[in-house]
């Protein structure tokens, strides 16, 4: 599942990526486009406006300096199809001197130079060859050259001569490129800001827009007035898009975002059932390990239980009333445990469920302390160990339940308790201090300690660290649960420092009453 996440996402990259490189492709494509035809659209424009200017010196007849005529004629005859063809081309070309006052370029005279070309292809057949009997081939090539129908003009040299002397500015106006590129973009759906310049070898001219800056890698060019005649003005027409990155993004936002959604919430589901996989996991192993532990701790008093009523059933321990009594104690003590078991399970269910009525009085915490201590102070002194009480504390009047608060005391003794190994004396410190409007109580132990991942969940329900089959060290992990709740029920704060084989320290801090 893991490795399918990542392909999707790596897939999705891809993809997106590659979306965005072909609309910036694209919009490369368009705004070349968009140049080529300014470009093209401008050239045509001048020499339209030339073309004007010139054809009505031309029509007026005036006569040319110079006049060259060229013709050629090719003739080819096939036999075996009795045709004949004849092939005719022919330039006239006419030079004229005229004055250049009416287009402003500061020369007395232009050169312009008029050029008329035709080309003609004939096959004559046999019969057409009879019926123009009369007339020899050479009589026929002429009647043939006078038949032309195509005249083509063109003024050659007179666009070029008279544009290149002329400044770039005169020839365009800033306004003219801004029409043509913006109604050209427009048609392409590119509907943002751009700043456009010409260029001549590199160098600015006086057509640009206000905001325009060269980047060599963020501006799109094309030749502009190209000139044969003229390569000391190599001019180009630039532009560039200051927000080209963000309109090429937008193309694709949509299709992305719903990508990273989507993509996201896949990925919080997948990571919801791998937290709940583990979760369940942790709850497996914890449920095992509190089942195994409860089992043993029944199964304890319920065979001591069953011992002594085989006892009492013997005749011969029956009539012994001081064994009878020893061994309903026993039962009793028995029973008297396992059920303290079932009520702390079920003192955990109601904690959770809100159901547990804690009334709260002014009482002395010193005083809980002392009768917490009288509960456990047999068993320490059993196992030859000691409780060292340091009470600092000025003021430890507090609003608490006496009767649960001082379980709250008696569970952090007895696991004090239980887990300092057989082999030490239990040794115990409690200590008190006030801190600012709080008192503060420390009670450490010299046990077998905890990891760091132990001191991290210590007080979740049902929570023991792991061990296995072992039940060296009785419980089921609801002791500190309860302790948890309960003071932060009565307002404070519990917390532990710990360190393997070193023992641990439970601090709680409390507000006090005046």
């Amino acid at each position: 599942m893991s490795l399918s996440l990542i392909g999707i996402i790596f897939v999705q990259a891809y993809y997106i990526n590659n979306s965005l490189k072909n609309e910036d492709e694209q919009f490369t494509f368009n705004v070349k486009k968009a140049l080529s035809y300014t470009s093209k659209e401008i050239e045509d424009r001048e020499f339209k406006e030339y073309v004007i200017k010139l054809q009505p010196l031309i029509n007026q007849g005036v006569t040319p300096d110079t006049t060259a005529f060229r013709e050629f004629y090719f003739k080819e005859d096939n036999s075996d199809s009795n045709e004949k063809l004849i092939y005719r081309n022919s330039i006239l070309e006419e030079n004229y001197k005229l004055s250049s006052s009416i287009f402003d370029i500061g020369l007395d005279s232009i050169n312009i130079r008029k050029v008329l070309s035709d080309r003609e292809t004939k096959i004559l057949k046999g019969n057409a060859l009879e019926s123009n009997s009369n007339l020899n081939l050479d009589a026929m090539m002429f009647e043939f050259g006078k038949l032309s129908k195509g005249v083509e003009i063109f003024y050659d040299t007179a666009y070029e001569d008279l544009s290149y002397r002329m400044p770039i500015h005169k020839r365009i106006t800033k306004e003219e490129i801004n029409n043509l590129l913006k109604s050209k973009l427009t048609e392409d759906n590119i509907n943002i800001d751009y700043q456009f310049a010409i260029y001549s070898n590199d160098l600015a001219t006086k057509v640009q827009s206000e905001d325009f800056e060269l980047e060599n890698e963020a501006t799109f060019s094309v030749p502009i007035f190209q000139n044969e005649n003229d390569l000391s003005n190599n001019y180009r027409l630039l532009v560039n898009f200051p927000k080209r990155n963000t309109f090429v993004q937008s193309s694709i936002i949509k299709m992305t975002l719903l990508s990273i959604i989507f993509t996201s919430i896949i990925i919080i589901a997948y990571a919801s059932a791998l937290m709940q996989l583990l979760r369940q996991r942790k709850i497996s192993e914890i449920k095992t390990d509190f089942i195994n532990n409860m089992t043993h701790e029944f199964k304890t008093p319920i065979a001591t239980i069953n011992l002594a009523l085989d006892a009492i059933r013997n005749p011969a321990v029956i009539e012994d009333k001081e064994r009878v009594l020893r061994y309903l104690k026993m039962i009793k003590d028995e029973n008297k445990r396992m059920h303290a078991q079932v009520e702390n399970v079920l003192r955990i269910s109601k904690l959770e469920r809100n159901e547990l009525n804690i009334s709260k009085e002014r009482v002395i915490l010193h005083d809980l302390i002392e009768d917490a201590i009288t509960h456990v102070q047999l068993i320490v002194e059993d196992r030859e160990g000691e409780i060292n009480v340091d009470l600092l504390a000025d003021t430890s009047s507090v609003l608490a339940n006496e009767t649960h608060f001082t379980n709250v005391l008696v569970n952090i003794l007895d696991n004090a308790i239980k887990y300092t190994p057989e082999s030490r004396a239990p040794i115990i410190d409690i200590s008190t201090e006030n801190v600012g409007t709080n008192i503060l109580l420390k009670i450490t132990d010299q046990g077998s300690g905890m990891s760091k991942a132990a001191q991290k969940r210590v007080f979740e329900k049902f929570y023991r660290e792991h061990t296995g089959d072992r039940h060296d060290v009785k419980g089921h992990g609801l002791g500190l649960a309860y302790v948890k709740r309960i003071v932060e029920d009565h307002q404070g704060h519990i917390s532990v420092e710990s360190e393997k084989d070193k023992g641990s320290t439970f601090i709680i801090k409390l507000p006090l009453i005046s």
